[in-house]
């Protein structure tokens, strides 16, 4: 295993497929990076209501996207994007 951080686009695709599973409602693997450990702890936290949980998390999710292609090395986190909201 090497020890050079994942390039932002790494970082995307991982961050792409933990929320394609938090929006399926199913992990399959068993193994994650620490920060998705806190991140999924985060969006758990926050309290979504099911009825809107899914346009949250796709603004979420493109809020990232846009951080990363800035040079951001890792997601914020969902509460902190939810503070950022009007």
């Amino acid at each position: 295993m090497d020890n050079e951080p994942p390039s932002p686009e790494e970082t995307l695709g991982q961050f792409n497929r933990l929320i394609r599973e938090v929006l399926r409602g199913q992990m399959n693997r068993n193994t994650f990076r620490p920060w998705e450990v806190e991140l999924l702890l985060d969006i758990e936290s926050c309290n979504l209501r099911e009825s809107s949980k899914e346009g949250v998390l796709r603004r979420y999710q493109k809020a990232v996207q846009r951080q990363l292609d800035r040079g951001a090395t890792a997601p914020m986190m969902l509460s902190e994007f939810l503070k950022r909201k009007p």
